[in-house]
């Protein structure tokens, strides 16, 4: 079996030729997408600003072979967004991800003298 690496990925993108009802359900809605709601799920997290309704992120947890990489896991989370904002009825461009490996990052601890 292979090794499993869970990784943090945060997709950031551009909102595209949103319909009018897409873009007031957006507004309606952006309370429950602020700083606040940033959180990382398997499902994700969607977060914007409404002014101005420009740009989002979504925040993912995705586990994977850790031979894969990276790559791997940003291509996993940028499906997962895609699949979301499409069946939302969301127009979208350029995305792209940040990935950190939670099994590798190195914690930098403060000596207890520094607490």
């Amino acid at each position: 079996m292979n090794e499993q690496h869970t990784y943090r990925v945060i997709v950031r993108g551009t909102w595209d030729a949103l319909t009018d009802g897409a873009r007031t359900r957006l507004l309606a809605e952006a309370p429950e997408h602020g700083m606040t709601s940033m959180r990382f799920t398997e499902e994700g997290s969607l977060s914007y600003e409404p002014a101005p309704l420009k740009h989002f992120s979504m925040r993912y947890v995705v586990v994977s072979d850790a031979a894969d990489g990276d790559e791997m896991a940003a291509a996993i989370a940028e499906d997962r967004a895609e699949t979301t904002l499409r069946d939302l009825g969301y127009g979208f461009r350029d995305l792209k991800s940040t990935v950190t490996d939670l099994d590798t990052m190195k914690i930098n601890r403060k000596p207890a003298s520094r607490r």
